[in-house]
């Protein structure tokens, strides 16, 4: 019986390059993809690192030729591609916007849909869907459209016992921030309002990934697990 296989969309930084760590370590066969050099991307020799805008669909049916290519089927698809455009209404312009949509909504529904002929019966899909507070009404919005899709995807896939899950990151440290203009000081003094008292670390986001990829999760789905270090327990019921 050959090792499972996951395909990791943004899978060379931040959240999607330590799970693409954590599965390998974990005995999986890996395939990341990301909009930068594959070469620079740090990863272990074989992990496949394929290079494709979440944007493309031609892109994308590169994408799942080398996954057919390299592992015939896929027991994960984790789509976590996806760009910030933090910012409020009066200062969003219609290319933000339309990125944001492209890339968080349009790269996340093809994506999938395309990689539909791949999942194995019992596959898991996670999605990241969690953009936190603060973030403007645009990307709030992007973001927000896809934990609808998740609870519908999850009803649609349930025939072929495909889980579908969204996990939502909360205050975690990723190069995001720095490409923001966010510095360490700034992510320790926003910690004070975590009530477990820390920054988030991407291991902390891989660790909930892997655990809905599990067969511990195997009667998980349409759900959104929520990796925030307590902030917004309150205002749960």
């Amino acid at each position: 019986m050959s090792a499972p296989a996951a395909l990791i969309t943004g899978g060379t930084s931040g959240i999607g390059k330590a799970t693409a760590e954590l599965l390998h370590s974990r005995g999986y066969r890996v395939m990341a993809t990301g909009v930068s050099d594959p070469a620079g991307a740090g990863l272990p020799d074989d992990v496949a690192v394929v290079r494709a805008d979440a944007r493309s669909l031609p892109d994308l049916d590169h994408v799942m030729e080398e996954a057919r290519r390299r592992f015939g089927s896929l027991d994960l698809l984790f789509l976590n591609a996806g760009i910030s455009r933090p910012g409020p209404i009066e200062s969003t312009d219609e290319a933000a916007f339309d990125a944001l949509f492209a890339v968080n909504v349009k790269g996340t529904f093809f994506t999938l849909q395309k990689a539909l002929p791949l999942l194995n019966e019992g596959a898991s899909v996670v999605i990241t869907v969690g953009a936190g507070e603060g973030v403007g009404a645009a990307m709030t919005a992007a973001k927000g459209a896809l934990l609808p899709l998740v609870r519908t995807l999850a009803l649609e896939l349930a025939p072929r016992r495909i889980r579908v899950n969204a996990v939502s990151p909360g205050l975690i440290d990723t190069p995001a921030y720095s490409k923001m203009g966010v510095t360490r000081d700034m992510l320790d003094a926003w910690a004070a309002d975590v009530p477990l008292g820390r920054v988030g670390t991407p291991t902390d986001v891989a660790e909930a990934v892997a655990f809905l990829a599990s067969d511990a999760a195997s009667y998980i789905t349409g759900d959104d697990l929520v990796v925030s270090g307590g902030v917004g327990v309150h205002a749960r019921p």
